[in-house]
């Protein structure tokens, strides 16, 4: 049975696309297991050499600079689930190199972590603006009310789809390449090359360039602009004043 479609265990069916999401996040956990045991043996007061140390100190720092910059000072600690969310969908991305499915391309994927920033931005709404949170559904006026209805789930509807469209888009695109390849490669090959090897020859050729394209910078791509939206769309909710303030400055200057 084709893996890209189901796994069957006893009488239940698994996508493949689910267990490929559920090895991803596998990933991102162990790695966050590797790392909390590496630096929790460091000793801060020496340098180290180490250079996998070193790549991870370096990423932290630049995260949450960003962070700070896009967000503010008081989201900090939002760092860290921007980057947990960043490594799941760069691995779910990287991993569809070896020929397994692309998390993505299955819409229950980027749904669930897009209803995550959903809830993440109107909670954030709620704590800050207490009962005036739901004034947003009826300004200007309460015939309005419809429409801000509909309106609140731009965020929601935009990341999913956003995500889904791209990784689907991919995912159709090289499976038509590799159609037509193996089927040029056994209309080269096939005259002297005996059973189903005929159709092998040219795909490897072309393809990891592709992958590159749709898996690698596409990924790269995907997670950057799902992460910025997320800290955008939450922090606005309850702008940092020291954010606020550096903006009114620039807007008078």
């Amino acid at each position: 049975m084709d893996f890209s479609s189901v796994l069957r265990w006893d009488d239940t069916t698994y996508s493949g696309e689910l267990i490929v999401s559920f090895i991803a996040m596998g990933v991102v956990a162990i790695l966050a297991v590797v790392i909390y045991f590496v630096f929790r043996k460091l000793d801060p007061t020496k340098p180290t050499k180490n250079g996998f140390v070193v790549l991870v100190s370096s990423l932290v720092e630049t995260l949450d600079n960003f962070t700070i910059d896009v967000m503010g000072k008081k989201w900090l600690p939002f760092a860290g689930y921007i980057m947990g969310l960043a490594l799941y969908i760069l691995t779910s991305f990287f991993i569809s190199i070896s020929g397994l499915p692309n998390p993505f391309t299955n819409l229950a994927c980027p749904l669930s972590i897009g209803l995550m920033t959903f809830l993440m931005i109107h909670i954030t709404a709620a704590k800050a603006n207490k009962w005036g949170y739901f004034k947003r559904y009826t300004d200007p006026i309460c015939v309005f009310l419809p429409i801000n209805l509909l309106s609140m789930w731009a965020p929601l509807l935009s990341l999913t789809l956003r995500l889904f469209g791209n990784a689907l888009a991919g995912y159709c695109l090289m499976s038509i390449v590799y159609y037509y390849l193996e089927e040029l490669s056994n209309l080269i090959f096939s005259s002297f090359v005996p059973g189903g090897w005929a159709s092998i020859f040219i795909a490897p050729i072309i393809t990891p360039w592709l992958h590159l394209y749709f898996d690698v910078f596409s990924g790269l791509i995907q997670t950057l602009v799902f992460s910025i939206l997320t800290m955008i769309w939450v922090s606005q909710e309850d702008p940092d004043e020291e954010v606020e303030s550096e903006i009114s400055l620039k807007q008078v200057a």
